[in-house]
């Protein structure tokens, strides 16, 4: 899996966001340059599972990460 840039992404990697993304059910916004740390791939090629302070089952689209 790649990143927003091309960078290979692995299980336990940081990554930034590239873009403010609504969170459905949250009721917020990430914001653009929010680090996510340890990531967990999925079987799926496009999503990140991972986890964020506020914000629990978090899974994010690699189109939208940048790995730090």
């Amino acid at each position: 899996m790649v990143d927003s840039v091309g960078n290979e992404l692995n299980d336990g990697d940081s990554v930034s966001l590239i873009k403010d993304l609504t969170v459905k059910g949250a009721g917020q916004t990430l914001k653009r340059g929010t680090v996510i740390k340890s990531i967990r791939l999925t079987g799926d090629d496009q999503e990140i599972d991972c986890r964020h302070p506020t914000i629990k089952g978090l899974v994010l689209r690699a189109e939208f990460v940048r790995k730090v």
